[in-house]
C-alpha cells in the first residue's frame, strides 16, 4: 500500500514543470509519513520553498487544472524536490478483516439453517390450517344435526387437537420472530378444545348414548312384562294361613322397616321374628334378640305381646342368659331355640321363665365359625321355623362343608331325618324354610340379595332361583319365616324389617 502511495506522489511531481529526477520514497514509520524526492530542473535558488503546482485532470470536456491539496513540497539547496504526506495508520488491519469474514460466514450459515425451519413450519402450518377448516366443518355439522355422530368422532378430534397443539408450543418454543400468528393460532385451538368438551358434555343424542337408554329399557321392559306375568299368575287371595296349597315361593315385596333394634345401631348382629304356635297360630309374640357387640354371644332378649308394643318400646319383658352363640335363633311354641356358646350342643329355652329346657348335641355339626354363613361369622348353627315344624341348617365336615338339613323334634331336639345338599354353605349369605323347603339367598350389592338356590326336602329336588331381594342395609344376619302371615322377619345391620312372600299356585305349576 506504501510503494502505491510512494508511486503516486513521485508520479505527482513528475508532472510539475519542474519536474527532473524522482529518488525512491523514503518511508518516515515515527511520524505515519512518506516521503518522495525529484530531481527538478529549475532556476529557483536552493533552499527555496516550493509551492505545489497546478495538477492537470481531464474531464470529458477537456483539461481542468487543480491545485495538490493533499501533500506539500520542498526544493533542498541540491534542487531536489521533497513531498511528504501524513497516512492515517501504519498497516493494514488484516486480521479484523478475516474476523469480519469469518462471522459473516457464520451469520449466512444461521440464516439459512433459520430460514430452513421457517419454511418447514410455514408448510406445516399450511397442512394444520386444513385439518383446522376440517375440523371447524365437522363441528358445525355436529351442532347442526348432533345424531349423526358417536363419541368414536370425539375421540379422533381430541387427538388431532393434541397434535396441533403439540405444534404450536414447537412453534412458539423455536420461533424467535414475530408470534402473533402463532398465538391467533393457539387461541383458535383453544377454543376449538372447548366447544368439542362442551358438544361432548352436553350431548344428549349421542348414538352410543341412545344405545345405552335403549338396551336399559329393553331390560326394564322384559322385567316388567316378566312381572307382570307373574303376579298374573298369582291369584288373589293368597294361600290360607299355615297351609302349604302352592308351588313354593315365586317373589318377594320390598321390605318394611319396622324399627332398630332396642339396644341401638352398635348392635348390628342378632335376630328377631314373630314365635309360631300351629295351635293357636293367631296368637302373637314378638321377640328380639341383639347379639352383643362382638357379634358372637346373646345375653338379653325381650318379648313383646304386640307389634305396637314392639314399635313403642313399652310392655316389654326382658331376659338374661349366658350361653348363647350366634344369629341362628328361631322361636317356635313360645321356646326360644340355640346354639350352646362354643360348642355344637343345641339347646331349648322356655320363655315363659327363662329356664333351659333341653340341651342336646347336633351329630357331627361344625361350629366356632367352620362353616359359617358368608359375612356373618358365628352362624354354623341355623334354626328355622315352618309349616312343618323345626328345622336346624348347618354344615358337617362329612358333607364337605355343603349344607346340611335336619328335621327336629321340637320336644327333644332328636334329630327326625337328614337331607345333604350340594350347596356350600359358606358361599351363601343365609337361609329360610318355607313347607319343607330351603331357601338360600346369596349377596349381590350393597342394597340387593338374590334368592338363588332351593331343595325341596319333600322331594329331593334342587335348583336355581333368580328372586330379587331388596335391603336396606348391607348386610343380612337372619331370616325367620312365620307361617301364619307368611312374612320373612330379618335382622339387617341391626334394622328390623319384615317381606311378604308371594306364592305360585299349584295349578299355575303343573302347566
Amino acid at each position: 500500500m506504501e510503494w502505491r502511495l510512494a508511486f503516486l506522489f513521485a508520479l505527482l511531481c513528475l508532472l510539475s514543470p519542474a519536474a527532473g529526477t524522482v529518488t525512491p520514497p523514503i518511508m518516515d514509520a515515527s511520524h505515519a509519513s512518506i516521503t518522495v524526492s525529484a530531481q527538478l530542473q529549475t532556476t529557483e535558488p536552493a533552499g527555496k520553498s516550493w509551492v505545489a503546482p497546478m495538477a492537470s485532470s481531464w474531464a470529458a470536456d477537456g483539461a481542468v487544472s487543480q491545485p495538490f491539496s493533499n501533500f506539500t513540497g520542498s526544493v533542498n539547496d541540491r534542487g531536489i524536490c521533497q513531498c511528504a504526506i501524513s497516512l492515517p495508520d501504519t498497516t493494514f488491519p488484516a486480521d479484523r478483516v478475516e474476523r469480519l469474514e469469518y462471522t459473516a460466514y457464520n451469520l449466512s450459515q444461521r440464516f439459512e439453517a433459520e430460514f430452513s425451519k421457517v419454511k418447514e413450519y410455514v408448510q406445516l402450518i399450511s397442512i394444520y390450517e386444513k385439518k383446522l377448516i376440517n375440523l371447524t366443518v365437522r363441528v358445525e355439522v355436529m351442532e347442526k344435526d348432533s345424531i349423526s355422530f358417536a363419541e368414536l368422532d370425539f375421540e379422533l378430534i381430541k387427538i388431532e387437537m393434541k397434535e396441533i397443539q403439540k405444534l404450536i408450543i414447537t412453534l412458539k418454543d423455536n420461533f424467535a420472530g414475530s408470534s402473533v400468528i402463532i398465538d391467533q393460532l393457539e387461541v383458535e385451538i383453544r377454543n376449538m378444545t372447548l366447544l368439542v368438551e362442551k358438544l361432548e358434555t352436553l350431548d344428549k343424542n349421542n348414538v352410543l348414548h341412545i344405545r345405552k337408554e335403549i338396551w336399559a329399557l329393553k331390560n326394564k321392559l322384559r322385567e316388567c312384562e316378566k312381572s307382570k306375568s307373574e303376579l298374573n299368575a298369582v291369584p288373589l287371595p293368597p294361600p290360607a294361613p299355615g297351609s302349604c296349597s302352592h308351588g313354593g315361593v315365586m317373589n318377594i315385596s320390598k321390605p318394611s322397616v319396622v324399627q332398630l333394634n332396642w339396644k341401638g345401631f352398635s348392635y348390628k348382629y342378632g335376630a328377631w321374628g314373630r314365635d309360631y304356635s300351629p295351635e293357636n297360630p293367631e296368637k302373637t309374640l314378638y321377640w328380639v334378640a341383639p347379639l352383643n357387640t362382638d357379634a358372637r354371644i346373646l345375653e338379653y332378649y325381650r318379648l313383646y305381646n304386640t307389634l305396637d308394643d314392639l314399635l313403642l318400646y313399652t310392655y316389654a319383658k326382658q331376659y338374661r342368659i349366658v350361653y348363647g352363640q350366634g344369629g341362628g335363633i328361631a322361636v317356635y311354641k313360645r321356646n326360644m331355640y340355640v346354639n350352646w356358646y362354643n360348642t355344637g350342643n343345641i339347646a331349648k329355652v322356655n320363655l315363659t321363665d327363662n329356664t333351659v329346657a333341653v340341651t342336646r348335641n347336633l351329630p357331627g355339626a361344625a361350629y366356632n365359625n367352620r362353616f359359617s354363613y358368608a359375612n356373618v361369622a358365628w352362624q354354623d348353627i341355623d334354626f328355622a321355623v315352618d309349616e312343618q315344624g323345626l328345622w336346624v341348617i348347618y354344615a358337617t365336615e362329612a358333607s364337605t362343608g355343603n349344607i346340611v338339613i335336619s328335621k327336629l323334634n321340637d320336644t327333644s331336639l332328636e334329630v327326625l331325618n337328614t337331607w345333604v345338599t350340594k350347596q356350600y354353605k359358606s358361599s351363601v349369605s343365609n337361609a329360610f324354610m318355607v313347607c319343607g323347603v330351603l331357601y338360600a339367598t346369596r349377596t349381590l350389592n350393597t342394597r340387593t340379595e338374590e334368592i338363588f338356590y332351593y331343595y325341596d326336602t319333600n322331594t329331593g329336588r334342587q335348583g336355581n332361583l333368580a328372586i330379587i331381594m331388596p335391603k336396606m342395609q348391607e348386610i343380612i344376619q337372619s331370616i325367620n319365616y312365620n307361617p301364619y302371615d307368611q312374612k320373612l322377619y330379618v335382622y339387617n345391620d341391626g334394622y328390623l324389617l319384615e317381606y311378604n312372600l308371594v306364592f305360585l299356585q299349584e295349578s299355575q305349576e303343573n302347566v
